[in-house]
């Protein structure tokens, strides 16, 4: 299947748009199944996909990023800029105007005030914030007026839209949250699981892992949308069955994450229900290295801390030879093909951000065996490499999915020829990718030396993206283990460069920062090794209209405009 056809595809079912829908709740019911199941719908408190997707559908932010990446109002009037007055002309500030007459799903007015809380929620330092990158320079938010906020940076900003902008950053309701701020936060289960929003849909129930059921917003600021009264989102098994319930037996309108291999989805769309509609835009298959001490002989809550340096992934040389080891291109080709290309690369685009690198794109098992070597990790018992009475034997775990159990299996066979010993382990979906910070399998809390997913950025601004792996931002026991520097980096160059980003000005010179900060991250440090750059992929039925996957903001950005084809 090429990318090609499917994005004809999409195009082919935005064509069917205008002048479909008739007035809200016409078309019934629609069923999408996620197959890595929601555990919230506060994606402040997770950082999983599936929980922003699952959210985005009720929460809203003030402008979102079209499919061609650019910004588009959703709750602003309109977007600010130094034309219309509402970026400052000396860039430490933004003001935003809400649109009038704008409800909560309960009826009450959204306002400022909200904006303010919302901020106050995501910054508060003992909260948790899963999206705290988006507030990266922000000094204050301060309410103008009851329509109005303005968002004060501490040093001026050349790209001002991460606050309150894509699915990432949406508005919560004061009078909901106000008693959930800080280490309160994720006690605060009725909240978290029926947030009161803005968007085209409201929670009518939520089952955790499980299955969530949505209804049209009665307060949903366009009388005519959603077309759908009723959506139900189910969660559970794996990519194959989700994508086999839309293209081969029709139960479900949509799956999200077709993640298989190219063969086995040409052989589902030939029963003729359905395409896979894919887009290019940020997302990264990758190996985290933990940078920290994952043994179970550490007391809890000092496992995974900065306070514990990894007893031998603390060395550079042996992070380096586990990627010089890997054969990107076979990974690509068994995975992905036409929608995926080996990368060096965390951020792959805008072009002006991605770095020319490409030291990893071939495999090299002897120099990575001669890097150990001179490093002084000798063969050992078994072959296993050791050094002052430490093996170089890792446990490296990933969610459960076909295509990254191969990778998974390849991976340990490669690592094994230059004497590294892996054991694998595999974490159900909705566990790896939840919430839980008393769980001790999430993506966060990485008891574990290697672990591999995919995640992407919003819009074609990787500052935030990049901003993610400050020192401050490690996940841990003060921060409800949800801080987004998943690999525990900290280097004080790196965050230097990260403040120096921050107040750039020139497009030009924001680029080149940005490529020297995704290669302190991969060539320098091989704390991220990166796999494969995904193109994002999604099932679509034939009987499901207005569907346009966007690969720079949440996937279901325009549930809205979903309606049902008539035949």
């Amino acid at each position: 299947m090429k990318l090609k056809t499917m994005l004809m595809g999409a195009a082919a079912s935005m064509a069917l748009a205008p002048g479909a829908m008739a007035e809200r709740g016409s078309d019934g019911e629609a069923n999408i199944i996620m197959w890595q199941a929601p555990s919230t719908m506060n994606m402040f408190l997770s950082s999983g996909t599936k929980d922003i997707i699952a959210s985005s559908m009720v929460l809203e932010p003030l402008a979102g990023f079209q499919p061609d990446g650019t910004l588009f109002p959703e709750l602003a009037q309109e977007i600010p800029s130094l034309e219309n007055g509402g970026i400052s002309e000396d860039l430490t500030s933004i003001t935003w105007k809400l649109k009038e007459g704008l409800k909560w799903s309960d009826g009450t007015p959204v306002t400022s005030a909200d904006l303010v809380f919302t901020a106050e929620y995501c910054m508060h330092p003992e909260g948790g914030c899963a999206q705290l990158a988006k507030y990266e320079g922000v000094e204050s938010v301060e309410a103008i007026d009851d329509l109005t906020v303005k968002v004060n940076f501490t040093e001026p900003r050349p790209d001002p839209f991460a606050a309150f902008v894509g699915g990432q950053s949406p508005i919560i309701q004061k009078a909901q949250f106000e008693k959930c701020l800080g280490a309160a936060a994720p006690t605060c289960t009725e909240e978290n699981f029926n947030p009161i929003g803005t968007g085209p849909f409201r929670v009518v129930s939520f089952k955790t892992n499980d299955v969530i059921e949505f209804e049209a917003n009665p307060e949903y600021r366009d009388p005519e949308k959603p077309a759908f009264a009723k959506l139900t989102m189910k969660g559970g098994g794996d990519a194959a069955a989700a994508a086999r319930a839309v293209l081969e037996t029709g139960e479900f309108d949509y799956a999200w994450n077709t993640q298989l291999a190219p063969d086995v989805i040409e052989g589902m769309e030939a029963q003729g229900k359905g395409k896979v509609q894919a887009a290019f835009g940020s997302l990264v298959e990758r190996l985290m290295v933990n940078l920290t001490d994952p043994s179970s002989s550490l007391p809890e809550g000092e496992r995974s801390t900065l306070n514990n340096p990894h007893p031998f992934l603390s060395d550079p040389a042996v992070r380096q030879a586990l990627s010089m080891a890997i054969d990107r291109e076979l990974l690509n080709e068994i995975g992905y093909g036409s929608t995926g290309k080996a990368t060096c690369n965390l951020v792959p685009a805008p072009e002006a951000w991605a770095s020319p690198n490409t030291d990893c794109m071939t495999q090299d098992i002897e120099g990575a065996k001669k890097l150990l070597d001179d490093a002084g990790w000798v063969p050992g018992a078994g072959g296993v490499r050791e050094k002052d009475g430490m093996r170089l034997s890792i446990l490296y775990q990933s969610s459960v999915n076909a295509v990254r159990q191969d990778f998974q299996s390849l991976i340990k066979q490669w690592w094994s020829e230059i004497g590294v010993e892996t054991e694998l382990k595999t974490i159900d979906a909705s566990v790896f990718f939840g919430s839980d910070a008393g769980s001790p399998d999430t993506l966060q809390k990485f008891y574990a030396d290697i672990e591999m997913y995919a995640n992407n950025f919003e819009g074609n601004n990787p500052e935030p993206y990049l901003a993610k792996f400050t020192c401050d931002k490690a996940p841990g026991p003060d921060n409800q283990w949800q801080g987004e520097n998943i690999v525990r980096f900290c280097d004080e160059e790196y965050d230097k460069l990260v403040a120096e980003l921050g107040k750039t000005v020139d497009q030009d010179e924001r680029g080149k920062l940005g490529q020297k900060l995704n290669e302190m991250l991969t060539k320098d440090s091989h704390a991220i090794i990166p796999l494969v750059y995904r193109g994002t992929a999604s099932a679509v039925s034939n009987a499901l209209g207005g569907v346009q996957l966007n690969a720079w903001d949440t996937e279901l950005w325009n549930v809205q405009d979903w309606y049902r084809v008539k035949e």
